[in-house]
């Protein structure tokens, strides 16, 4: 009997696990946001994510409903586990994920290292975090930032009076400005039993808030980075009871500590490299995770792999215009594109490369991912 995965959200890492479905003989469907989304090619509904009856009959006959973003609603979520329908990852797991005040709350109870907080409900709280921490400190939402957004660097309290506003008689998250030397990614895949795998730490790169290139694996890591990094994984995956992909941003600080920064329960930018550079690709892998199947090999498979982000595209033009100028010219790049029009700022596509030598790899993805300016 064919398997049937149904995934909510239509965006490009829904589109990423077409590929790899169609090869493990899987049925994929998406319940997309709208019409001619990234995921239209295996868009079997259209509709609401947070209308539960619309989400239940789009999960009435599928084998198990995963994401392709963190944004459904708790009760739709509740809604299908009392349905009897398997939910991966599950409320209890998402939910650290869709409210980062609740994450930092349940890291410290597992003991993950992390920059100092504080939940912060008015604007006289803020100013005293701000006085204890040199006067300059990260306030996010709690809920629904990405990509930069929801997310400002403060020296007063009145930077955010607009948030203190439009969150009232809620709480903002308020964390130290960390002294970090660059950011690192851990991810590790888990299975509804329990089997872990980690992937080796990787470089994120970031630019205006958003991951501009990721370096896998992470250069000049030591040996106890990566195995405290990959231990780390475990340990939040587990502690969480997460299933499927877990992305663990992390900030490596000046004096050699590592800092838990975010999570995201599914695939991730930060591993998009796994495509074509690790022997099994994160989109693969979160599909065996949430179908408890047998995890893969999460090893690189080559010396190194680069991911640079096409941010933009070419203004006017489409993308496709760009094809046979780039892959005439670099020949190593695998280009994957999104399916959407090129904007200012917008994720469109990203170039993977491969190579046995890292400064290659980097030399030949960003030369690649410049044709698509």
């Amino acid at each position: 009997m064919t398997l049937r995965v149904g995934v909510i959200g239509g965006g490009q890492l829904a589109r990423m696990m077409i590929a790899p479905a169609i090869e493990l003989g899987v049925e994929i469907r998406v319940l997309a946001e709208a019409e001619g989304m990234s995921a239209a090619l295996a868009a079997t509904a259209v509709g609401d994510y947070t209308d539960a009856a619309t989400v239940q009959a789009f999960a009435a006959d599928v084998d198990v409903v995963t994401f392709d973003h963190e944004h459904v609603p708790q009760d739709v979520l509740r809604a299908l586990v009392d349905a009897g329908v398997p939910v991966h990852p599950g409320p209890e797991s998402l939910r650290f994920a869709q409210d980062k005040l609740v994450m930092r709350r349940r890291l410290a109870e597992l003991g993950a290292p992390q920059p100092d907080w504080a939940s912060v409900s008015a604007p006289d709280e803020l100013a005293r975090f701000l006085d204890d921490h040199g006067g300059r400190a990260v306030v996010k939402t709690p809920r629904g930032g990405y990509d930069g957004k929801g997310v400002k660097v403060v020296s007063s309290p009145d930077e955010v009076a607009d948030w203190f506003a439009a969150f009232a008689g809620e709480a903002l998250l308020v964390e130290e400005l960390v002294d970090f030397r660059r950011e690192l990614a851990q991810q590790v895949a888990r299975r509804p039993s329990g089997e872990v795998v980690a992937y080796p730490v990787v470089e994120t790169i970031q630019r205006d808030g958003v991951c501009a290139e990721v370096l896998a694996p992470a250069p000049d890591a030591s040996e106890k980075l990566v195995e405290v990094a990959a231990r780390l994984g475990r340990a939040i995956a587990d502690g969480l009871g997460v299933t499927g992909m877990l992305a663990v941003e992390l900030f490596e600080t000046t004096d050699e500590r590592i800092l838990v920064n975010e999570l995201a329960m599914r695939p991730h930018n930060s591993g998009h490299w796994t495509q074509d550079g690790a022997v099994t690709s994160q989109f693969e892998q979160h599909l065996r995770a949430v179908l408890d199947l047998p995890l893969g090999a999460p090893d690189v498979a080559g010396g190194a792999a680069v991911m640079v982000n096409i941010l933009g595209g070419p203004q006017g033009a489409e993308l496709s215009d760009r094809f046979a100028a780039a892959m005439a010219a670099h020949p190593l790049a695998k280009i994957h594109t999104y399916g959407k029009a090129p904007r200012p700022g917008r994720k469109v596509g990203h170039v993977n490369v491969v190579s046995d030598e890292l400064d290659d790899a980097v030399y030949e993805a960003r030369a690649a991912a410049a044709f698509f300016d």
